[in-house]
């Protein structure tokens, strides 16, 4: 079965929480605080796999979570850090945020490995707070809590030479003759639901050749096969746009080839720039060369005669193909912004007023505050030096907060106290 689009639910691993732990050995009294840190939890990459050529296993599986940081160990000793996990792909696999749509990653060169969400830090043990004033802290601090991101993988192809027209009109036929393919012929339309690879050898030159599945008119905005195929052709280098020069079917060939078009350009500029040849095929069909002359016409480029029935004119379209990919470019991943979660400002903070309500939010609380032992009285002793030191109580008090007041920070709840 072949898969190219699915949406799957990740997340990287929580940091492990740091430990409380004082040295305790015969002999050596107060032998003060050795509460080691928690581990980084695992983060998750994604890699392209040759051996990979759909995403049908992301079908059927659709979690996938990195291993949490272990805590931290007595004698200074650190937590093992969670176990990373890699989401091999088909190569041309590209990576989205499912809410927006944009792109986090292209997994395009074989073997890469790419960084998609890192793993949340572990936190600080006991140790770690300890000061020439402070010399027995008694609290640590929690690892950093990771969040579940949906992401939409989507397949696309990766050839040289992109085979688009209308259904039956002989793309797969072409594809079995010029390559070693052996995709699925037969007479009736949407014969192939998924694209077809090949690799021609021509004299000295390889190239891979995509049999793309039927596209009718409409396809642009989802008709038929609609965008499931046109993704497939988006990092071809050079289009064989083929029509059904016989018009066996009752259709008109300059109008197959205007419909194409149409479509191409709809769905992407980009493609309906790219470089294009244009073949009649089943000329050995043909009874009415005014069809062909009106195709010609239409397009307004060299039409390439052609029967991959019966062979004739392959050897001339796979000339013009291997010297056209001479003078092209080579293909590349795609150009895109790599996308980026929104992150809080470690250093900012706001403070709102309700009714003497008090709400302080921002990038630098909020990470001091997922981190903080609430029920351990040291341990929020420390945060509420850390609020004064970074200049929270002062602004809470310019903004008007009086002995009584309530504040809140994230899910923490406390009355002021001067």
């Amino acid at each position: 079965m072949f898969l190219d689009k699915a949406d799957i639910f990740c997340k990287a691993g929580n940091g492990g929480n740091g430990i409380v732990s004082f040295h305790r050995e015969k002999y050596v009294p107060k032998g003060g605080p050795d509460g080691g840190d928690g581990g980084n939890g695992g983060s998750v990459y994604v890699q392209a796999d040759e051996s990979q050529n759909t995403l049908i296993q992301f079908g059927y599986t659709k979690k996938y979570r990195a291993e949490d940081g272990e805590k931290g160990g007595t004698n200074n000793m650190t937590g093992r850090s969670g176990k990373d996990i890699v989401l091999k792909v088909p190569r041309g696999t590209v990576i989205k945020d499912a809410e927006t749509g944009a792109i986090l990653a292209d997994a395009y060169h074989v073997g890469e490995k790419i960084l998609i969400f890192k793993g949340g830090q572990g936190g600080r043990g006991n140790a770690r707070f300890a000061t020439a004033t402070r010399r027995s802290p008694a609290f640590s601090e929690l690892g950093e809590t990771t969040i579940e991101r949906k992401l939409t993988l989507e397949l696309k192809t990766i050839a040289d030479v992109g085979l688009v027209g209308f259904p039956n009109v002989g793309k797969s036929t072409l594809l079995s003759v010029i390559s070693a393919a052996r995709p699925k012929i037969a007479n009736y339309h949407f014969t192939t639901l998924s694209p077809n690879l090949g690799v021609v050898s021509h004299y000295d030159q390889n190239f891979v050749v995509a049999d793309i599945p039927g596209l009718i008119e409409g396809a642009a905005d989802g008709v038929g096969l609609g965008h499931e195929v046109l993704r497939h052709i988006e990092r071809v280098r050079l289009i064989v746009h083929i029509v059904d020069a016989s018009g066996s079917e009752g259709r008109n060939p300059a109008e197959d080839y205007s419909v194409i078009r149409k479509e191409l350009k709809n769905y992407s500029k980009k493609l309906a720039s790219l470089p294009e040849i244009v073949v009649a095929n089943k000329c050995d069909l043909l009874t009415d060369r005014t069809l062909l002359q009106a195709l010609r016409k239409r397009c307004r480029k060299k039409v390439i005669e052609m029967s991959a029935a019966t062979t004739e004119g392959v050897k001339t379209l796979l000339d013009l193909m291997a010297h056209r990919l001479k003078d092209l470019p080579p293909a590349g991943p795609e150009e895109f912004e790599p996308f980026t979660y929104e992150t809080l400002d470690p250093n900012e903070f706001f403070i709102t007023n309700e009714n003497g309500n008090f709400r302080v939010s921002g990038g630098m609380i909020e990470n001091i505050a997922r981190r903080v032992v609430l029920n351990d009285a040291e341990s929020f002793r420390w945060f509420q030096k850390v609020l004064r030191d970074k200049g929270v109580i002062e602004g809470l008090k310019k903004n008007g907060m009086k002995d009584g007041d309530t504040v809140c920070i994230l899910d923490i709840e406390f009355e002021y106290e001067e």
